[in-house]
């Protein structure tokens, strides 16, 4: 064999080992089971929204100096929010010590109160802006601007789904937070990541679900569809090489076709016991958390539940408001931990709860309320609940200053909260990463460090 004939059977080589990886590619599984890089603590996620920004001084975090100074001015310069803030003003409820641990637990929040010593509250919460956009982007994105992947995705991408009848990660809302479906998107990674948002405004898994039954060819009829797709989309890729969107495209189509078999079952909430139902209140909120339960139970990777249509915990005017919210919120979220913990899967499921932000210990005075009783977001600090999959409970972790405003101690920022996540689904966040535009990315950016003492 002369130089040029080796130079062709080489050239020849490294073509079809192109070709191989191209087509290895297209066709690989990407939402099968893959192991992450240690043994984690939990395997599903279930991430409670309350959009708006639910206020930590009336809820988890108690400052008795609030009551001592109310209606004065807080010491030292004067703070600038984002709308004209006035005097410090108290919180309208009481707090109490509960459980084994003694945290202070607001009166609004009686339910998770008798619970408390299954959680972990962190009262040392900060982000980097005030607006709920960038905020909200941020707490679900890792990133400020849209068109990064959620943090549904990155576990999806990073984990698999148990369940390939049903989808790796879902997201109930009655209707559309702030920016909607960014906040659940797969950026840049393929589209089988992105979450299937699902209005839970309705009983009836027919109206959860529209369209989930094709009515105009059978079960098998459509098997043969996707199997002589799949024959057509193996030949183009063989010709022309692999194709993100036409994989992703046909990844969409089988799911949606594997749906079918078992969506009617797991979004029907009336084969529960009535007992069980009564406990979660059916309210939109309340039948997420008992949807959530149920898609857990069949191996879902992380459902995400907001609490409603727009921003209802953002209360500018009447911070008493809280308390009509809480009602809706305290019930099913005690019911959830309980039967979890019944059928041994609070252990495996991380819970978290908690907003974009919080709200100031100052009155909001901007002269465009009507009340006068409300708060402002709150940047510097604010307070996040933990549950389960490997976290400590019956404490809490960090804390703001004598007032509320700031993190002081321990200081937990959002990319620090998704690292933790991450640790505890068996993940360091440094090394999960998805190779897009030339460079590695990752949820937690360039910046994030794992809160251990919070873990198990």
């Amino acid at each position: 064999m002369n130089r040029r004939q080796l130079l062709r059977t080489l050239g020849g080589g490294f073509a079809l080992a192109g070709l191989q990886s191209t087509i290895q590619a297209a066709t690989a599984d990407p939402m099968a089971v893959r192991q992450p890089h240690f043994t984690p603590k939990a395997k599903h996620v279930i991430f409670l929204f309350l959009n708006g920004g639910i206020s930590q001084v009336d809820t988890f975090d108690p400052k008795p100096a609030l009551a001592k100074f109310d209606g004065t001015p807080m010491p030292g310069p004067k703070i600038k929010t984002d709308r004209a803030s006035g005097t410090l003003m108290r919180s309208p409820w009481e707090f109490r010590k509960h459980g084994q641990s003694g945290l202070e637990v607001s009166e609004i929040f009686p339910e998770i109160a008798k619970r408390i010593d299954d959680f972990c509250v962190v009262r040392s919460m900060y982000t980097d802006t005030g607006n709920h956009g960038p905020s909200l982007q941020l707490m679900n994105c890792g990133h400020q601007l849209p068109g990064r992947p959620s943090m549904g995705a990155w576990l999806t991408y990073g984990l698999g789904t148990e369940n390939r009848n049903l989808p790796g990660f879902v997201v109930l809302c009655p209707g559309f937070p702030v920016l909607g479906s960014s906040l659940w998107s797969s950026g840049y990674m393929p589209s089988i990541h992105q979450g299937v948002h699902i209005q839970n405004s309705a009983v009836e898994p027919e109206k959860l679900i529209q369209h989930l039954r094709n009515t105009e060819y059978t079960s098998e009829e459509q098997k043969k569809q996707l199997a002589l797709a799949a024959k057509l989309n193996a030949k183009y890729v063989a010709r022309v090489g692999g194709d993100v969107g036409l994989d992703s495209a046909v990844q969409s189509l089988e799911s949606a076709y594997r749906l079918q078999s078992e969506a009617m079952d797991v979004f029907d909430i009336r084969k529960e016991p009535e007992k069980i139902r009564e406990r979660y209140d059916v309210s939109d909120f309340g039948r997420g958390c008992l949807l959530a339960r149920r898609m857990v139970e069949r191996g879902v990777r992380m459902v995400q539940i907001f609490y409603g249509n727009g921003q209802p915990w953002d209360n500018h005017d009447d911070i008493r408001v809280h308390a009509k919210l809480a009602a809706k919120t305290d019930g099913p979220i005690a019911a959830l931990v309980d039967d979890l913990k019944t059928r041994g899967l609070l252990d495996e499921t991380l819970i978290i709860i908690g907003s974009e932000f919080g709200r100031t210990p100052m009155i909001q005075n901007s002269g465009l309320e009507k009340l006068g009783c409300g708060r402002d977001h709150n940047v510097p600090g604010f307070t996040v609940l933990l549950a389960g999959g490997g976290v400590k409970g019956g404490m809490a972790y960090g804390a703001t200053d004598e007032f509320g405003f700031k993190a002081v101690e321990k200081p937990v920022h959002v990319h620090d909260l998704h690292a933790t996540a991450l640790h505890l689904l068996g993940f360091d966040h440094t090394r999960l990463t998805y190779r897009h535009a030339g460079r590695d990315f990752r949820l937690t950016d360039v910046h994030g460090n794992v809160v251990k003492d919070i873990c198990a």
